[in-house]
C-alpha cells in the first residue's frame, strides 16, 4: 500500500470550495466515501483522492507523494473562501474482509472492500495488485500521471466523475470527451505471457501501441491506442493480447 496523507478542510465554505474544483459531487460524502480528482484547466490529471465527512469538516485522503503539491494547489484556489486546509496525523487502513467500526466502502469497486481513516495504517493480506488489474483500477504514480485524462483512465466506471454536478476545473474538456468524441486511447485489461517492467512500451507490427503497467495472474493494465492494438503485441520479452 502506497503511503497516504490526510488533509483536513474546515470552515463555512469548505464544501462549496471543493465543489467548484473537483470532478465528483462533494455532497455525496453524507452517504459515504467520495472518489474524485483534481484536474488542470486543460483537463489533465493532477491528483486523485477520497473525501470523507468528519463532522462539519472534510477529510481528504491522498497519495503521500501528491499531498504537498495538492495542498499548495488548493491553497492557491482558496482566495477569499472561508476554508482552512491543514495536514493531519491521521492514517489509512484498508481491507476486503469484515469492515471494522467506522470503515467506509471503497467507492471505486465493491471488490476493493473498505477504508478506515484513524490511528492505524496498513492493509490486510488481500492481493491488491490482482484486484486492481482484474477491475482495471489505476493508481497514482503508476497508471495515473500528468498526461492522463480521467475518462481514458476509467474514472466514470469508478465513480470518480459526476457529469451532473456542474462546473469544476477541467470540466469543459472532460465533458467534450464524454459527449462529442469517441475515445481512441485508454486503459484496458490485457492478457500477458511473461512479464515486463512497469512503464514498458508495447509494440505491434513495428509500431508503438501503448504502455504496460501493473501485472498479475496473467493479466495487466495497459494504456492502448485502440486502432493499433491488434494481433500479437509485445513489451520487452512479454507477449500481450487484447480482445476489444
Amino acid at each position: 500500500m502506497r503511503p497516504r496523507k490526510i488533509l483536513r478542510l474546515s470552515g463555512a465554505d469548505a464544501r462549496d470550495f471543493l465543489q467548484g474544483l473537483i470532478t465528483s459531487d462533494v455532497n455525496k460524502i453524507d452517504q459515504g466515501l467520495v472518489y474524485a480528482a483534481l484536474l488542470t484547466p486543460q483537463g489533465k490529471y493532477l491528483a486523485d483522492f477520497f473525501l470523507a465527512a468528519d463532522g462539519e469538516d472534510i477529510l481528504l485522503d491522498a497519495d503521500a507523494d501528491q499531498a504537498e503539491a495538492l495542498m499548495k494547489r488548493l491553497t492557491m484556489y482558496r482566495l477569499r473562501a472561508k476554508v482552512e486546509i491543514t495536514e493531519t496525523d491521521l492514517k489509512v487502513k484498508r481491507g476486503t474482509g469484515a469492515a471494522p467500526a467506522g470503515a467506509l466502502a471503497d467507492p471505486r469497486h465493491a471488490e476493493l472492500g473498505w477504508r478506515l481513516i484513524g490511528s492505524e495504517v496498513g492493509a490486510d493480506e488481500s492481493d491488491w495488485d490482482a484486484l486492481h488489474v482484474a477491475h482495471c483500477i489505476p493508481r497514482s504514480g503508476i497508471e495515473l500521471g500528468p498526461d492522463s485524462y480521467i475518462l481514458e483512465s476509467g474514472f466514470e466506471a469508478l465513480n470518480g466523475v459526476d457529469f451532473r454536478k456542474g462546473c469544476y476545473v477541467g470540466q469543459e474538456v472532460t465533458a467534450r470527451m464524454k459527449h462529442k468524441t469517441e475515445l481512441r486511447k485508454g486503459l484496458r485489461v490485457v492478457e500477458i505471457t511473461g512479464s515486463a517492467p512497469v512503464g514498458s512500451e508495447i509494440t505491434a507490427g513495428g509500431k508503438a501501441v501503448g504502455t504496460v503497467f501493473t501485472q498479475s495472474n496473467g493479466q495487466a493494465i495497459a494504456y492502448l491506442r485502440f486502432d493499433r492494438a491488434k494481433g500479437e503485441m509485445t513489451a520487452g520479452d512479454a507477449k500481450l493480447n487484447w480482445q476489444p
